[in-house]
């Protein structure tokens, strides 16, 4: 399998891209991952990698890539200005069939424009949504979409969402009848912005059937509740709502320990409590839960968080091989093509 790699996108660009990659390659021996990016660059970070990620160098492949988006850069000008791009190039490798899935931590909106531009969208879908999963209860995940790509979003096509994330929970989580639902701000049918109550309408007279279960209006405490697969939002919202989260997370794991660390005896409660509170960190850590899907696009395409480290890089990889290995855009393709057949 072959993955693409912008490496110039994200904070610590491309220090922390490579390292990712490296860990991601040394996990999978199948996995072989184009890094585009300046290549006297690359070559130089490459070369600096700690010995016992040498063995994955022969799996990374330098794809000179002499400019890059940066992150005050808008969609326009990448449209224009971007062919000779780190994030271009990857996305028209993609486009080219050199490799099966992209990965970028670079600015979200010349991604989106670009995706767009490079390998177009799948089944009548007008613009992609980008979508990943937040804990649950019970062990469970929720996709949550939109998380940015469109900031407001009409009736119809907050509709293609609940049906893009109810792809994505049967393809990849094996939810045979994913639960979808609407955020808002209560559960009266009077409450909510003029897109979501048509949307609303538009989802319960949706011919569904073997699609997805309509729950209705949600909250955002049901996010976390376990009950729903997939909750659709437009992107303004869903950004609001995943980076909250992302910081109530961290704030509670240093909460919880600082409790302990106060006092002498929450120290030793500390000491055997640690197995409970380590798994607790790793469950709520963001880290794991980085990447994000752009649904929709005629390919696959990951976006990692832009703040990420080598770890959260590493884990958006692993998102990618993984809706590589589900053929994501094509299982989306078919679910959209048969209910558009079901519709006319």
């Amino acid at each position: 399998m072959r993955i693409a790699i912008d490496v110039m996108g994200g904070d610590e660009a491309p220090h922390a891209m490579i390292v990712g990659a490296a860990r991601a390659a040394l996990d999978d021996p199948a996995l072989e991952l184009l890094l585009f990016g300046p290549f006297q660059r690359l070559h130089a970070e490459i070369s600096r990698l700690p010995r016992p990620m040498a063995a994955a160098t022969s799996r990374l492949v330098l794809c000179d890539a002499p400019d890059v988006i940066g992150q005050e850069a808008t969609a326009a000008w990448a449209l224009r200005h971007g062919k000779q791009t780190s994030m271009a190039r990857m996305l028209q490798s993609l486009a080219d069939g050199q490799a099966q899935a992209g990965v970028s931590a670079g600015n979200t909106a010349a991604l989106v424009a670009l995706s767009r531009q490079t390998l177009g969208t799948v089944a009548g879908i007008s613009r992609p949504a980008i979508s990943t999963a937040i804990p649950a209860r019970g062990d469970r995940r929720c996709y949550l979409l939109d998380l940015g790509a469109n900031v407001d979003s009409p009736a119809a096509r907050l509709v293609d969402f609940a049906l893009m994330g109810a792809v994505m929970a049967r393809h990849v989580d094996a939810v045979a009848m994913p639960r979808v639902a609407l955020l808002n701000v209560g559960a009266e049918a009077t409450k909510g912005s003029a897109n979501v109550r048509q949307a609303d309408t538009l989802l319960r007279a949706y011919p569904a059937e073997g699609a997805f279960a309509y729950q209705g209006y949600a909250e955002g405490g049901d996010l976390f509740g376990g009950k729903l697969d997939v909750v659709v939002c437009d992107g303004f919202v869903g950004n609001a709502v995943l980076k909250a989260s992302e910081g109530l997370a961290g704030m509670l794991v240093e909460r919880v320990q600082s409790a302990f660390d106060a006092h002498w005896s929450g120290r030793l409660a500390s000491l055997l409590a640690r197995p409970v509170l380590k798994r607790l960190k790793r469950e709520l850590d963001p880290v794991r839960y980085n990447g994000a899907s752009l649904l929709g696009l005629d390919g696959i395409v990951v976006k990692s968080h832009g703040g990420t480290g080598a770890d959260g890089f590493h884990y958006a990889i692993k998102r990618a091989v993984r809706e590589v290995e589900h053929n994501l855009p094509g299982q989306l393709a078919t679910q959209l093509t048969a209910h558009s057949a079901t519709l006319n």
